[in-house]
């Protein structure tokens, strides 16, 4: 197999912080965990709104080809930003923030990176395992939940496009 054969298809993962997208060509796992808050038992009625959880995103994939390294170093400037501030908060005036996930399965925005890590063994020598967990930190509002919604939507068109 070429280096060059999975770039004439579609990655599997792309993350971005508005401006610059990362493709991960290789994407070995994805696992995504939610951590629901249980109301205190006898607890007063009035109900304030928060959150109801905290969702987190596990991602596995192997950086390929000549472009390995520089896929490496644009992860890390990622991961710095999403702390930061990214490109896109900029750009939307701060009502949305951080990294911008899509996959076949989610399409996430409002992340943050909590643990990046690389690694390269001596059988593959030509390719940069990378494993990521992710944070969602959606804002309050009407907005984050809109957008949840409608990554449905265009999940479903994706699934829709011939491949």
């Amino acid at each position: 197999m070429s280096f060059f054969e999975p770039y004439l298809h579609t990655p599997s993962a792309v993350l971005s912080d508005g401006i610059v997208p990362v493709p991960l060509w290789a994407v070995t796992q994805l696992s995504i965990d939610w951590t629901y808050f249980v109301p205190q038992v006898g607890g007063t009625r009035r109900r304030v709104a928060v959150v109801g959880h905290d969702d987190s995103l596990s991602l596995s994939a192997v950086l390929l080809g000549p472009l390995r390294f520089t896929w490496k170093v644009a992860l890390e400037n990622l991961a710095e930003s999403s702390r930061q501030g990214t490109a896109l908060s900029r750009i939307t005036g701060g009502t949305q923030s951080g990294l911008v996930l899509i996959t076949t399965a989610t399409i996430r925005t409002d992340l943050a990176v909590q643990s990046l890590t690389f690694a390269q063994s001596a059988q593959r020598r030509d390719t940069l395992d990378v494993t990521l967990r992710l944070l969602h930190l959606p804002r309050p509002g009407s907005l984050a939940k809109l957008l949840d919604v409608s990554s449905i939507g265009v999940g479903a068109l994706t699934d829709a496009l011939p491949v």
